[in-house]
Order: C-alpha cells, then sequence, then structure tokens
C-alpha cells in the first residue's frame, strides 16, 4: 500500500533536494522516515509558506552521516542522515504559496491555525489530500 508524506524543509535544503534527490531526516525523525517505503510519494512544504514540489521515494531509508545538507537553523553537527533517494515528479518552476493550498486539504483542520500541522520534519497525509496538492502545483 502506498503512502502520502508532507515534508517539512529549509530553502537551502530544498535547493539539496532538488540538486541531488535526496531527503534526509535527524535522529529524532528516523523512525516517521523507516514507515516510507520506495514507491510512496512526498510532497515538500518549505519554510517560508510555499510548496516546493513532489517527489516518489526510491530507495529504502539509508544511513549515511555525511554532510550534504544545509544545518541553516539547526545544530552544526547535524546531518540528517536517515535518507531516502527520490524521483521528481512534479517541480513547478515557481514554488506555489501555501495558501493556495491549505484550502483543499483535510489534514489542516482548521484553516486559520494551519502552521502546527507543518512542525514535523515529515507526517502522513491523506492520498486526497497530496492529489489535491499535486493539481495545485501543476497549475502553476
Amino acid at each position: 500500500m502506498r503512502n502520502y508524506w508532507l515534508c517539512v524543509t529549509t530553502k537551502d535544503n530544498w535547493e539539496i533536494i532538488k540538486k541531488k534527490k535526496l531527503w534526509g531526516v535527524s535522529k529524532s525523525n528516523r523512525e516517521i522516515l523507516n514507515r516510507a517505503k520506495p514507491g510512496d510519494f512526498l510532497v515538500f512544504y518549505i519554510k517560508g509558506k510555499i510548496v516546493g514540489g513532489a517527489f516518489e521515494i526510491m530507495s529504502d531509508p539509508v544511513y549515511d552521516e555525511r554532510k550534504v545538507f544545509s544545518t541553516k537553523g539547526h545544530t552544526e553537527n547535524e546531518t540528517f542522515p536517515h535518507r531516502v533517494h527520490l524521483k521528481p515528479l512534479t517541480i513547478p518552476s515557481n514554488p506555489v504559496k501555501i495558501e493556495k493550498v491549505i484550502k483543499h486539504v483535510s489534514f489542516i483542520s482548521s484553516k486559520e491555525k494551519w502552521t502546527a500541522h507543518f512542525r514535523r520534519a515529515m507526517r502522513n497525509i491523506p492520498k486526497e489530500d497530496y492529489e489535491e496538492i499535486l493539481t495545485v502545483l501543476k497549475k502553476t
């Protein structure tokens, strides 16, 4: 069964994700990444109130401490060592403002207090919400 995930990243790491086709989380978030499997879909929220794009997971999670990701806004020694390889699905040339997405998704029940849903590195979302976000991304 395929799962759908919302991932939260920074602008700096979004550029790395697109270039390297790699997603990584900290040790404290490894359990949630370990629930993700090849064939699952990810959509990325970029801090700054934008949605960047969608990817498919292409590998099982791996552990790699080599420095790839930016630590800006994190502890200096964070390497986000729990990682999966990705395949791009939809990456619009201009990211979409989160306000265009919020009104279409069910996992955000209070549309005024949406920020609480974007605090963890990764969370499972309903398939229908993923498809709604993808539709918005493709219109851009």
